[in-house]
């Protein structure tokens, strides 16, 4: 079983940058189509993009510019970049399979855009 431990997350001002990872063990998480996905206490986990095992991606509308999803040679290994970090973007990201998760959910990382 594919288990996933993301990190990466914190505290940034708005208009900053941060740069999340999830690296996959236990199974060929890099034959999957993999996304990021994101969580607030009052709202369900959401899409926020996705990339194939050959590179193609998809983004959010609400991330689409800002965000970059990307993954290592061997696939095991998905990062987001994000830059112009909005106060709303702040949630608990999580990785997995895409478009539905298939993999027990990792813990997530926590991202607070905040002054």
């Amino acid at each position: 079983q594919v288990q996933l431990l993301e990190s990466g997350g914190g505290l940034v001002q708005p208009g900053g940058s941060l740069r999340l990872s999830c690296a996959a063990s236990g199974g060929r998480f890099g034959i999957w189509t993999v996304g990021w996905y994101r969580q607030t206490p009052d709202k369900q986990r959401e899409p926020v993009a996705s990339i194939t095992r050959t590179g193609t991606t998809n983004y959010a509308d609400f991330v689409k510019g800002r965000f970059t999803i990307s993954r290592d040679n061997a696939g095991d290994t998905v990062y987001l970049q994000m830059n112009s970090l909005l106060p709303e973007d702040t949630a608990k990201y999580y990785c997995n399979t895409a478009p539905t998760g298939i993999f027990t959910w990792g813990q997530g990382t926590q991202v607070t855009v905040s002054t």
